[in-house]
C-alpha cells in the first residue's frame, strides 16, 4: 500500500500534464470543431433571451415543472410543437477562459488523487509499470470520461460530441497513468 500524500509529485505532474495535453487538443486538433452549431436566427433568438432579461442558469422549454404537468393537454401540446431543448446561459461579457481553466485544472487534480488512491491501495512500492498504469488509467478514465454519457442519455448532447469528449479523457488517462508509472515510489 502506497499512502495518496506519498504521491503528491505524481498527481501534480500529471495534472500539468493534463491540462498541457487537454491545451493541445483543443487548441490545435481540428475534431472538436463541429460541436456546436450556430442557431438559426440567432440574432433573433438572442434578441428574444435579452427581452425576456434571461438570468445565467439552466433551462429546458418546454418546461412542465412536475411530473403530473408533464402528462397535460398544454405541455404535451408545446413538447410536439417543439422546439425542445435544454439551453444553459453563462454571464454575458467579452470571452474569458481564465476561471474555467483554473477549475479544469483542480478538476485534474481530483481525478489525479482517486487514481493515486486507488493504484496506492491496490499496489505497493517498487510495483511494476504496468501495474501501476492499469490502475491509475483505468481510474482516470473513469474520472475523465464516464459521467460524459448521461449528457448524451439524458440532455440529447450529440452522440458524436460525447464520444470525441470521451477520447479526449481516453489520452489524459494514458498521460495521467503514464506519469503515476513512472513517479511510483520505488
Amino acid at each position: 500500500m502506497v499512502p495518496v500524500m506519498s504521491l503528491w509529485i505524481p498527481i501534480v505532474l500529471s495534472a500539468v500534464i493534463v491540462f498541457v495535453g487537454s491545451s493541445v487538443i483543443h487548441m490545435v486538433l481540428p475534431y472538436h470543431k463541429g460541436d456546436m452549431s450556430p442557431l438559426p436566427n440567432e440574432d433573433e433568438v438572442m434578441a428574444a433571451l435579452r427581452k425576456g432579461n434571461v438570468p445565467p442558469g439552466n433551462y429546458g422549454m418546454p418546461w412542465a415543472g412536475s411530473m403530473q404537468a408533464m402528462k397535460s393537454p398544454e405541455f404535451v401540446q408545446k413538447r410536439t410543437a417543439g422546439p425542445v431543448g435544454w439551453v444553459t446561459i453563462i454571464p454575458a461579457g467579452p470571452p474569458t477562459m481564465g476561471g474555467a481553466l483554473g477549475l479544469w485544472f483542480v478538476y485534474s487534480i481530483i481525478v489525479s488523487i482517486f487514481a493515486a488512491y486507488s493504484a496506492g491501495r491496490a499496489l505497493g512500492p517498487g510495483s511494476d509499470y504496468l501495474h501501476v498504469f492499469r490502475f491509475a488509467g483505468s481510474t482516470a478514465f473513469a474520472g475523465y470520461s464516464l459521467a460524459l454519457l448521461q449528457d448524451s442519455i439524458w440532455w440529447g448532447r450529440k452522440w458524436s460530441s460525447t464520444f470525441k469528449s470521451m477520447f479526449d479523457g481516453f489520452i489524459y488517462a494514458l498521460l495521467t497513468a503514464g506519469t503515476f508509472g513512472w513517479l511510483w515510489p520505488r
